[in-house]
């Protein structure tokens, strides 16, 4: 079995700053690409920030500039630092990551259970 287990939304008024943290545990034989997506009230989920295992990003035109996605693969983790934000920005965020379990050769798509972020104005 394999979990991504999310932990830092919360309430942040316009203008400030939260991070994210999204580990990984389980049978994991090696995890490829980690990502963060939101979904908004009547909206679609839609991929926020990327990182490949060569820590490659990759950003939504939205959140260029203001946040930031690293992860550290000795913990099986992937962060996401959100500064300067808006109320656009409130939704709930999930991790992603493309992980092979031990043993296995397949690699599957797991998803986090999300985590609130509200941005007051």
């Amino acid at each position: 079995q394999v979990q991504l287990v999310e932990s830092g939304g919360g309430l942040v008024q316009t203008g400030g700053s939260l991070r994210l943290s999204c580990a990984a545990s389980g049978s994991i034989g090696s995890i490829n690409d980690m990502g963060w997506y939101r979904q908004a009230p009547g909206k679609q989920r839609e991929l926020v920030a990327a990182i490949t295992s060569g820590y490659i990003t990759n950003y939504a035109d939205s959140v260029k500039g203001r946040f930031t996605i690293s992860r550290d693969n000795a913990k099986n983790t992937v962060y996401l630092q959100m500064d300067s934000l808006k109320p656009e920005d409130t939704a709930v965020y999930y991790c992603n990551a493309e992980i092979r379990r031990t043993g296995r050769w397949r690699l599957d798509a797991y998803w986090g259970q999300g985590t609130q972020v509200t941005v007051s104005s």
